[in-house]
């Protein structure tokens, strides 16, 4: 094949991939991250529970639990260090029958043998007051206060930009379609826009991740990954507030369950179901699937105001038998280095995962010089929600678009709609822009903001307003005008008749 040469190149851009990329670009290694996609965080880790767990859930032993329990503890100093948003509120697993007493009993000791600290059983007076809108036959609960709520889009695009701006190489819209290891070592990557060649290859791509590791493994080694979809209800800010913590039923064979969650947005996010499906892109949504999650969302908490729904979604965890975590080189496939098999608590462990595999890269790799200083991600976009008046005052005296409000269901202004564009890695779509600075989000959920974000992209990208997106190529919002359309066609009958 031939094309250009890194020492490594990542395949996949969400959240473990980006923190891979993150934490390479402290090594003097020549990198670059291979994209399916338009932008960062457009698979599983767009659409989940938004939450870090705490890591009480996973077999003790599992690669899995001892990766979401040092994730847990890295993720709260890694927000802080890149300005994302992260709170640690705490979670319950709720125990509603004196029955399933044991099960608290055997989730509380697994936690305690995971490492998860601080974690005790709360008795029902106890947890009325910790969550006054629990339900009624709750009996008990575990506290496991480490819990957390995190913003996914913000932490993806974090670590992506802070790879980037160290001098990570990103090429978006670029789906890998063969993987060839040759006979003098070097990996050959080929995409639509042509061939690439690395030292190390490593597959973070997913529920897509069989694919490649099946391209290069033994015929005995085979991977199967099944997409695990969950559905779950968006609830308004003015529901935000119902619960002060992350509920959970106790968990099934099938997951953690049907949650009921703060955002760090002021949301309420319930969900999500389990479903293995076949089809690896089957994020739709069903009614039966949304009416599970109402159905057992009140088995933990009461009267959660469905009514202020504004949004469903769903997204797919990449699920294999056995349901662990699959790190490591594949075996007869020297430089090929997996991250598979990444479902919940996937997110959580994410800080961990980037740190484990790139060490197993550079080690693979001689183990290459660090740089003298990781350069800082480029200063977050100011939320002018969360601005004093006198702070957005000063701010829009220094740049005027701050003054001019785009989104009012979020009060996200021009201003930050174009630093979402110009940042590295910046926004490219309605969708890019949402996942940066929330225009759209909220309760109209586009409905007002839509049309002026788009004439923004517009100008902002050069283009014309019919080329502007919603989710990348293929999802352009308008085909043309009006006046185009009828240019040259037959005048309607009756035209220029009295009337």
């Amino acid at each position: 094949m031939g094309g250009s040469c890194y020492d490594v190149i990542v395949i996949g851009a969400g959240a473990c991939g980006c923190a891979i990329a993150r934490e390479l670009s402290r090594r003097r290694v020549s990198a670059c991250v291979l994209e399916a996609e338009e932008d960062v965080c457009c698979g599983t880790s767009k659409a989940n529970s938004a939450i870090v767990h705490a890591g009480f859930d996973a077999a003790t032993g599992t690669l899995m639990a001892r990766l979401n329990v040092e994730g847990s503890r890295l993720m709260g100093p890694l927000c802080e260090e890149l300005g994302v948003d992260y709170e640690r509120i705490g979670s319950l697993v709720v125990c509603v029958a004196g029955a399933e007493r044991r099960g608290l009993d055997a989730l509380l000791a697994r936690g305690r043998a995971n490492g998860v600290p601080d974690l005790r059983i709360v008795e029902r007076e106890e947890l009325r007051g910790l969550e006054p809108n629990v339900a009624e036959p709750a009996v008990a609960a575990l506290w496991a206060p480490t819990g957390a709520i995190v913003n996914p889009f913000q932490l993806t695009a974090a670590l992506a930009e802070t790879a980037a701006v160290n001098g990570v190489e990103f090429r978006l819209c670029s789906p890998v379609t063969e993987v060839a290891r040759r006979a003098d070592g070097l990996w050959d990557v080929a995409t639509p826009a042509g061939a690439l060649e690395a030292r190390v290859v490593v597959n973070a791509a997913g529920v897509h991740a069989d694919e490649l590791h099946n391209l290069v493994c033994a015929p005995d080694d085979r991977l199967e990954i099944f997409p695990r979809r969950g559905q779950y209800h968006v609830l308004d800010v003015t529901a935000g507030a119902h619960v002060r913590h992350t509920v959970f039923a106790l968990p099934t064979r099938l997951g953690k369950g049907v949650l009921v969650t703060p955002t760090t947005g002021g949301n309420l996010l319930v969900g999500p179901t389990a479903e293995d499906i076949d089809d690896k892109d089957g994020v739709d949504t069903t009614a039966d699937g949304l009416a599970e999650v109402m159905r057992k969302a009140a088995l933990t908490v009461r009267d959660v105001p469905f009514s202020e729904r504004i949004r469903t979604f769903a997204g797919l965890r990449a699920h294999r038998p056995g349901h662990d975590f699959v790190i490591g080189e594949v075996p007869g496939a020297p430089g090929f280095v997996d991250c598979a098999a990444i479902e919940s608590p996937g997110l959580s462990a994410a800080p961990a995962i980037g740190r484990m595999v790139a060490g197993i890269v550079c080690e693979l790799l001689g183990n290459p010089a660090e740089k003298d200083e990781l350069l800082p991600r480029p200063a977050p976009i100011p939320d002018v929600a969360r601005l004093s008046p006198e702070a957005w005052s000063a701010l829009v005296e220094e740049r005027p678009e701050y003054g001019r409000v785009v989104c009012r269901c979020r009060t996200v202004t021009e201003g930050q709609v174009v630093d979402a564009v110009r940042r590295p890695l910046g926004a490219r779509s309605l969708d890019g822009v949402k996942r940066r600075v929330e225009a759209g989000m909220g309760r109209c959920q586009g409905g007002f903001c839509s049309p002026r974000v788009a004439q923004i992209l517009a100008r902002e990208l050069g283009c014309d307003l019919a080329a502007v997106t919603l989710a990348g190529p293929g999802s352009e919002l308008a085909v043309g005008t009006d006046k185009d359309a009828w240019a040259g066609a037959p005048a309607p009958a009756g035209e220029g008749e009295a009337r």
